[in-house]
């Protein structure tokens, strides 16, 4: 892959991410909620939120883009992200459907990127 649309892409996920990670951790969030969410869909974010999950879920996705977008740790940053990312899609299209659109973004971001620091990955599949 083009090394200019590889960091292009690199700086997009760690943008996607920072945001979405700073408004779980901002009080009350500062993007609006999700309309049309089932009453599974609230309990299961709620028993995120009480049981402060959701801060932990934050504090990876601030970090993983502030590495992802100064590229430092960012393939091991990447690597954690995609445990987010499947669990995101696998929330949207279990409880969520309606929503799922920036899940499905995410994780082909999260892909698209993993593959870029495919050298970075070959002892460890090896």
């Amino acid at each position: 892959m083009n090394s200019k649309v590889s960091m292009i892409l690199r700086i997009l996920l760690g943008i996607f991410v920072l945001v979405f990670g700073a408004n779980k951790l901002y009080p009350g969030g500062f993007l609006p909620a999700p309309e049309g969410m089932s009453e599974a869909a609230g309990n299961y974010f709620g028993a995120l939120v009480s049981s402060k999950t959701i801060i932990l879920v934050g504090v990876v996705e601030v970090v993983a883009g502030l590495a992802l977008i100064f590229n430092k740790y960012g393939a091991l940053l990447a690597f954690i992200l995609m445990s987010i990312s499947v669990n995101a899609v696998l929330y949207h299209a279990v409880l969520d459907p309606g929503n799922i659109a920036p899940a499905i973004v995410l994780l082909l971001l999260n892909i698209v990127v993993m593959y870029g620091y495919k050298d970075k990955y070959k002892d460890l599949l090896s």
